[in-house]
């Protein structure tokens, strides 16, 4: 129901725009001159507010609607039912109401429940209709508000761009609201883990066998969680992608703006960037399909040993992968390069490869520093390619051909399944996310510095 109610907003909106213009048209014909806005503007002031008010009230409802209907079908039950008020009881109850009202039954559920099940579809059904008919009477009345506002003189374009200006900025503090949350909500939970582990073994120690017993019959390990490990494979895995990738899109992109000619250009920059719209899963299965055999046979021929995972596999296949993110920026960094400067080089007697060395790839470093930050990054955060070509055991090696695992495969395995945090083993995935995010950060910063110093010589 939330679909049509999203689209009747549309739909009113789109009247409001029309109706709005119409009355602009209006002005202009009967006034001329005098009129303040243009017909567009009058229509895009109305069709904003009977849209984003509409807008605002169903993202509302959606968001209460769950709570108050789950706290009727608990105060529906009779007294003593639920016999205890831990969370896990209740969850239980809801989901066990919710699946009778869907009929998934699962046995043969109490009378009470079967009530429930019952009042949770008459309510949701209300709930559906009532939210229909609240954003008909709001946009109707919004409409008819806006309309009457409307005058020759009226400024709608100035109040159309401050709407505008407040969503942008609603926006833009939901973005840093989203990011102090992601980040609080590390330090919390890994300032848990750090009282349980301490700092030092965990920064430090050379050991990662995290499954410990979560219960008390069961039988694991006593846990180590020293990262180093994890830490290695990760730069490991992400150093032999950078070196794929890195001096590949890099030539790649001076081939196409330097040498190469428009049919070409036209043909190569599409098939290979191309490359980043192929899902990581499908690089995995190349990657242990294809490239780890190929490595395994190589190194038997040469008599060397090689893991049935290993990582060399991995970061050539994720190098392979992050070329379009390198080759892509760079090309656009070196064709925005003033022709002068080009030009001139080629002028004063420089060859075409002495230009692109000493006059174009220093000009145009800001933007490759940016495409080889992302994808380092892009490289870093990659899962898929790792699990199913790397492995999942924490190796202490720099060995290539040996099976490693990394940050971001550690935080997978370790959340996976039903965990709560209240152990050492799943505390341990938000500190390796802090780290994550720390070294993230640091080379955002060594990056804009290194950007900030070569864009002070040439602007």
């Amino acid at each position: 129901m939330a679909g049509y109610a999203f689209l009747l907003i549309i739909i009113l909106s789109i009247a409001g725009y029309y109706v709005g213009r119409s009355a602009g048209n209006r002005f202009v014909a009967s006034d001329g001159r005098d009129v303040h806005s243009l017909p567009g503007y009058h229509g895009a002031f109305v069709a904003v507010w009977v849209g984003v008010p509409a807008f605002v009230l169903v993202l509302l409802w959606l968001f209460l609607q769950g709570p108050i209907i789950d706290n009727l079908l608990l105060s529906s039950l009779p007294a003593g039912y639920l016999e205890t008020d831990s969370g896990s009881r209740v969850a239980l109850v809801l989901s066990e109401i919710k699946n009778v009202a869907a009929g998934r039954l699962f046995g043969e559920p109490s009378e009470e429940v079967r009530y429930a099940a019952e009042l949770y579809g008459r309510w949701e059904a209300i709930a559906r209709w009532a939210m229909i008919v609240a954003v008909l009477a709001l946009t109707i009345l919004a409409l008819i508000v806006a309309r009457s506002r409307l005058a020759p003189r009226f400024r709608a374009r100035n109040n159309f761009e401050r709407v505008i200006s407040g969503l942008m900025i609603f926006c833009s503090l939901i973005a840093i609201v989203t990011t102090v949350g992601i980040i609080a909500s590390l330090l919390f939970e890994a300032w848990e883990f750090f009282k349980r582990v301490p700092l030092h073994e965990f920064l430090f120690g050379l050991s990662w066998e995290p499954q410990i017993a979560l219960r008390a019959d069961q039988v694991a390990g006593k846990g180590a969680f020293g990262a180093i490990p994890v830490f290695t494979g990760t730069l490991l895995i992400a150093f032999i992608a950078m070196i794929v990738a890195t001096p590949i899109g890099i030539y790649t992109a001076i081939y196409l703006v330097e040498y190469a000619n428009d049919r070409v250009r036209s043909t190569v920059k599409p098939v290979m960037e191309l490359l980043a719209g192929i899902p990581t899963v499908v690089y995995g299965f190349f990657a242990v399909l294809t490239v780890a055999p190929a490595i395994r046979e190589t190194g038997s021929a040469m008599g060397i040993a090689v893991s049935p995972n290993s990582a060399l596999a991995a970061g050539a296949v994720m190098g392979i992968m992050i070329i379009p993110f390198i080759s892509s920026l760079s090309d656009d960094a070196l064709k925005a390069v003033p022709r002068a400067m080009r030009d001139g080089s080629l002028a004063l007697g420089a060859t075409r490869a002495e230009t692109v060395i000493k006059v174009m790839l220093p000009a145009a470093l800001p933007g490759i520093m940016g495409g080889v930050l992302l994808a380092m990054s892009r490289a870093i955060g990659e899962t898929m390619i790792v699990v199913m070509a790397a492995g999942l055991i924490a190796t202490l090696t720099f060995n290539p051909v040996d099976s490693v695992t990394t940050v971001t495969v550690q935080i997978v395995t370790l959340l996976i399944g039903d965990t709560e945090f209240d152990s050492p083993k799943t505390l341990a995935a938000f500190a390796l996310g802090l780290v994550l995010f720390v070294v993230t950060l640091c080379l955002n910063i060594v990056a804009l510095r290194i950007v900030q110093k070569y864009r002070e010589q040439y602007e």
